[in-house]
């Protein structure tokens, strides 16, 4: 087979604990070259998903993404003890709300 001349690159930046795991993982001498055996069959397409796509509809997804960083900004103020004690039972009373209409809303859009 002659050899092909690949002109584009992908930067992709890892940890080092993920670029470990993935030398871990390659049989191949270059990365590059188990990553697109990996990702790509012999005739350059892409291999099928191990598993179906998704149903859920990706603005909800957006949004749930949102929300979980709206979450995580919470949960690091309250940490931080930026908040006094009744600050913080405030939050907490919000958070177990939503925890309760979030688990209401999961059987409604789990395996549709």
């Amino acid at each position: 087979m002659a050899d092909i001349y690949r002109e584009k690159i992908i930067k992709v930046r890892v940890t080092d604990k993920e670029y470990a795991a993935l030398k871990a993982r390659s049989d191949k001498p270059r990365l590059a070259e188990w990553m697109r055996e990996t990702c790509l069959d012999t005739s350059g397409q892409r291999k099928p998903r191990s598993q179906p796509r998704s149903t859920v509809d990706p603005a909800l997804l957006r949004q749930l993404a949102g929300i979980g960083n709206n979450l995580n900004q919470i949960a690091r103020r309250v940490n931080s003890g930026q908040w006094g004690p009744l600050e913080r039972v405030h939050v907490m009373t919000a958070l177990a709300a939503v925890e309760r209409q979030l688990a209401a809303l999961k059987p409604e859009h789990h395996d549709r």
